[in-house]
């Protein structure tokens, strides 16, 4: 999907399309008055005070009927400057305006307004040279949002749209939209009892669901399993540190505006973690090592915490709290590209089973003029960052470098993954690091009796299980594949009456071998019993009536087919356990 935000054209088209959205309001209703109306990535939005009247969807067509009006009409758009006064002269009568004009930088000695016909606005602009140019738009929803996001405040009314070029471009956009709005994993994860928010337990912090929990430890376990075929150790470290962790790890000065304030309990100062390393370091200090003990890889699923703005919070995508599917490999310098190897093939592994296709490497590099975000060693840093661009060429993998986009503590290799809508996520990373061993005085013992400093290398397959979470609702829309699925199978007697026990008989077998499985025998219609199971998006629906029970047969339906196929009970048990235990990925 297009950013329209960054496309340079589309950016002024709907920034003068916010404009003619504004006056068509204002000729609606003439007591409206309008706080901003920015492009986003999405379109453009406009802040409305509307007073006693409240708008619903409904009445968009009515405000897009006055704006085509208006477009028809084609009046010019000009650009004008007056000063800071006058702007204020001018505008004195809407507080919003006054509010703008009063918090501007006084080293803005003009101010720029821009008139269509008999409706002006402040804005910096620029704008298209005449309204008719504003043809293929489409208002998309109304909701409320906050004067300046402050809940303090009054509730205004903020109306999205969209503009495009050609009718044509503008109707591809709305379908993506739609498909965007069926695969959006907020609307799934409600659908499916994946999750849940409240604002009494706090934005931004999740809690999940049965379903949601099945499918996070199944994840869980999925990636802890790999680890430990892999020679990997787990630990379980607590979800707040001593301040002083922070400050020796170096994040204090670094990262401390992403970090929840700290607090003191009798005498301490504690801050909720942000990230993990920092007590895997002090695992690692906490014994002596010999060079015979590396690699020593330890891994966690950890619980972090990290201050994220309330507007940039989005369902389990970005939140407050959130598990890590972490590790830290501790290592020699001479270890380090077979590690960093290992690393990869995992990623690579997963991203195979799971059906994930469709990423690309990116090489994240420091940018050496930038003397405050970044450890100051370049020895430190050249040496890091072409060990991680020997090894990737060693593998023969594409990656483009990004300057300015490292650790501040080292080079990174992160994986970013299209989804089927919306921009690229970071899904997995892997990062070099000389730099936190010895701020924690670590080492080992060489086979000359030398004390050396271990290398070490951060990785996450997962990133966070959250946000794979929702990465993965979007990218499969729910129907997920049978072994994720939080129920595998639902199994529906025909009439209740007559077929329940035969029923019974079929779940109590699959229960038995482990499947998740559920019985719908309510005293409902087959047809709302079906559309149910469909809408919760369950693999398997077995429909069972005369024919199955007489037989001791079982008619099984997929998800989305209306098709039934018939098979004995082994024959059935064998294909569902050998589609769990493979891992299938359902087309």
């Amino acid at each position: 999907m297009i950013n329209i935000k960054e496309d340079e054209k589309l950016n002024v088209k709907n920034h003068s399309c916010a404009h003619l959205m504004a006056q068509a309001v204002k000729h609606l209703y003439p007591q409206a008055k309008f706080w901003v109306g920015p492009v986003i990535e999405e379109g453009f939005y406009y802040d409305i005070d509307l007073g006693d009247v409240t708008l619903t969807e409904e009445d968009l067509p009515k405000i897009e009927k006055e704006m085509k009006k208006l477009a028809k009409d084609g009046k010019r758009i000009y650009r004008e400057e007056i000063s800071k006064e006058e702007a204020l002269e001018r505008f004195k009568d809407d507080p919003y305006k006054v509010d703008l004009i009063s918090r501007m930088d006084e080293n803005e000695v003009t101010i720029s307004c821009y008139t269509q016909g008999d409706f002006t606005d402040l804005c910096r602009g620029p704008h298209v040279e005449s309204v008719k140019e504003l043809k293929n738009f489409k208002l998309l929803k109304v909701s409320g949002a906050y004067w300046k996001g402050d809940s303090k405040n009054k509730m205004l009314q903020r109306i999205y749209g969209v503009c495009f070029d050609t009718p044509e471009e503008l109707e591809a956009h709305l379908k993506e939209l739609e498909e965007a709005k069926e695969r959006d994993h907020r609307k799934i994860g409600k659908d499916l009892g994946i999750y849940m928010m409240s604002d009494l337990v706090g934005r931004g912090l999740p809690m999940y669901l049965p379903n949601g929990f099945t499918m996070w430890n199944l994840l869980e376990n999925y990636i802890r399993d790999k680890e430990l075929a892999r020679g990997y150790l787990h630990v379980q470290t607590p979800p707040l540190g001593n301040v002083e962790l922070y400050k020796t790890s170096g994040h204090w000065d670094h990262y401390q505006e992403s970090m929840f304030p700290k607090m003191e309990v009798e005498g301490e100062e504690f801050v909720l973690r942000p990230m993990n390393c920092p007590h895997h370091m002090v695992i690692y200090g906490n014994e002596l090592h010999s060079y015979r003990d590396l690699p020593l890889r330890i891994a966690e699923i950890a619980r972090d915490c990290r201050y994220e703005a309330s507007g940039a919070l989005k369902g389990i995508e970005r939140v407050r709290t959130f598990c890590q599917n972490d590790s830290h490999i501790f290592c020699t310098l001479e270890q380090v590209e077979q590690e960093f190897k290992g690393v990869v093939d995992l990623i690579l592994e997963c991203y195979k089973e799971l059906g994930i296709e469709n990423y690309r490497f990116e090489l994240s590099l420091r940018d050496p003029e930038d003397k405050v975000k970044y450890h100051q060693d370049d020895k430190m840093w050249n040496e890091a960052e072409d060990m991680l661009r020997q090894v990737l060429n060693d593998l023969k993998i594409d990656y483009v470098e990004k300057i300015g986009e490292a650790a501040f503590y080292g080079p990174k290799l992160d994986v970013q993954v299209k989804p089927a809508v919306g921009n690229e996520i970071t899904l997995s990373t892997c990062q070099l690091d000389f730099c936190l061993p010895a701020k924690f005085d670590l080492n080992y013992i060489d086979d000359k009796g030398a004390k050396i400093t271990p290398v070490v290398i951060h990785r996450a397959i997962f990133g966070s299980i959250d946000r794979f979470i929702a990465y993965y609702l979007e990218e499969t829309k729910g129907n997920l594949p049978t072994w994720l699925a939080p129920t595998q199978v639902t199994v529906i007697p025909v009439n209740p009456e007559y077929h329940d026990e035969y029923a019974k008989e079929v779940y109590e077998l699959l229960k038995k071998n482990g499947v998740r499985v559920k019985l719908d025998n309510r005293n409902e219609k087959l047809g709302y019993r079906l559309r149910e199971t469909q809408t919760s998006k369950v693999p398997y629906t077995l429909i069972l009536g005369d024919n199955e029970r007489d037989a001791k047969t079982i008619s099984y339906r997929l998800f989305g087919q209306k098709d039934t196929t018939t098979v004995s009970q082994e024959e059935y048990l064998k294909l569902l356990l050998d589609e769990i235990n493979n891992k299938s990925l359902r087309k």
